[in-house]
């Protein structure tokens, strides 16, 4: 399942990419990753609810990452930025994954697909003091999600 879930995660950040520069419907483009790509190497359902997930949640997660970045997130490489979204989305939705996974394979993407690996590894998830790590989660019988802050990753 992992690797099916870190490919899923690759083919989120193109199809998100995808849509940020055509600005093609978010179901089309799922619709021609599921054609275009074996269903068998990735989770189709993990990679739908992500590439219709950072859309929906575009706001809250640009808010989220404009208080860890140290420029305006409109200036991000848009690959960097599509990794930098999904990552934020993963956290805020996902409390089940561990964070050091979620930046584990934001970083790993970033080494892939980012045009400036110097940048994509530095922006965003960072563990330096200045920038501290955060975590969305949800509170057991809470009805919305809350920031939790991790100053300490060891």
């Amino acid at each position: 399942m992992s690797r099916q879930r870190s490919r899923s995660r690759s083919l989120a950040i193109q199809a998100l990419y995808q849509w940020q520069m055509a600005g093609q419907d978010v179901g089309a483009i799922i619709n021609h990753f599921m054609i275009e790509q074996d269903a068998k190497k990735f989770d189709t359902d993990y990679f739908s609810e992500l590439v219709r997930g950072v859309p929906a949640r575009l706001g809250e997660l640009d808010l989220a990452l404009a208080s860890c970045i140290d420029r305006a997130l409109e200036s991000v490489d848009p690959v960097e930025r599509a990794i930098l979204r999904l990552g934020a989305y993963e956290l805020m939705e996902h409390p089940e994954i561990p964070y050091r996974v979620v930046i584990n394979e934001a970083v790993e993407l970033a080494k892939t697909l980012a045009r400036n690996r110097a940048i994509a590894m530095s922006t965003g998830f960072s563990t330096r003091p200045r920038v501290p790590c955060v975590r969305w989660r949800r509170r057991p019988g809470a009805d919305r999600t809350v920031l939790c802050r991790f100053p300490n990753l060891t």
